[in-house]
């Protein structure tokens, strides 16, 4: 039996199909869209709106495991270490000047942050305090491309719906991530794609593992920051596993960053009590 945004999905693909031919075959065409190029855009929209109406599917507890988690661990992940700003080289074909979803991601971030630990305090570069979260992390499945939604994208990302907030605006950045080694457990968020490949859903979301790469077959990528709380080496295995922010525990990783949702929360009830002693004093 098909379900429900298959048959969805179905529809919209042969609406695209038919708007395209109908646009290249009347050129004197009366409708608003001149191009072929302008109807499919608009039947792109269509097919997001519809896919937003469809609930995402969820982890479904069996009898057998009640217990069961929404999202569950992905273990004995092979794990590598990488920063904001760091070159390209053998093992990372790509620098990190830039993120798949940020342009100036060093710039934004507020520099380097650079690896050595003799150049780090406390979790951060004592050079500068970041702009944005330093516990951070990359998984190798990018939601946009070219400025919209992969077309698999609100169907197998389980939060979708309830995380949009418009076209080609990604729903996997920032989004938080708790990575466990042995009895160690930190919390990150995910700021970019990789290691090497930006379209393993069936890993990210699903039950397939990491494929074969240059690093030995590494599914995650992790900051500095991530590094040096759970104790890894350059090269280690973690398990992981996505989490609500409103799960994640007090840490270190809740201090920093303007992407940080608890830094966020915080400035927030921070300028609405300055402005209720402003208007307290103004009321005396």
């Amino acid at each position: 039996m098909k379900r429900p945004y298959d048959i969805i999905l179905a529809g919209i693909v042969i609406l695209l199909a038919d708007l395209a031919a109908a646009a290249k075959g009347d050129e004197q065409s009366t409708s608003p869209y001149a191009t072929a190029a302008d109807l499919v855009k608009y039947a792109m929209k269509l097919r997001e709106q519809a896919l937003l109406k469809v609930e995402p599917p969820v982890f479904i507890p069996t009898s057998s495991r009640p217990a069961i988690q929404r999202f569950p661990w992905k273990t004995n992940i092979v794990t590598t270490v990488f920063w904001v700003g760091e070159q390209a080289g053998a093992n990372n074909p790509v620098s990190n000047y830039r993120s798949s979803w940020d342009a100036n991601w060093t710039g934004n971030y507020g520099g380097l942050d650079n690896p050595d630990s003799s150049t780090r305090r406390n979790c951060i570069p004592v050079a500068f305090i970041p702009r944005q979260n330093p516990f951070y992390c990359a998984l190798p499945y990018n939601d946009v491309m070219h400025g919209q939604f992969k077309p698999e994208a609100p169907l197998v990302i389980p939060w979708f719906k309830q995380a949009y907030t418009g076209p080609g605006q990604s729903v996997c950045k920032d989004r938080w991530v708790a990575i466990r080694k042995e009895n160690r457990t930190c919390y990150a968020q995910w700021e970019d794609c990789g290691p090497f490949r930006t379209d393993h859903f069936q890993y990210v979301f699903q039950n397939e593992r990491p494929t074969p790469n240059l690093n030995d077959g590494a599914g995650l990528d992790v900051s500095p920051a991530v590094r040096d709380y759970l104790r890894l080496q350059p090269t280690d295995t973690t398990d992981w596993q996505f989490v609500e922010a409103r799960d994640v525990p007090p840490g270190p990783w809740r201090s920093y960053g303007e992407n940080n949702h608890f830094v966020i929360a915080r400035r927030q009830t921070e300028q609405r009590q300055a402005e209720q002693r402003l208007k307290e004093q103004k009321g005396k």
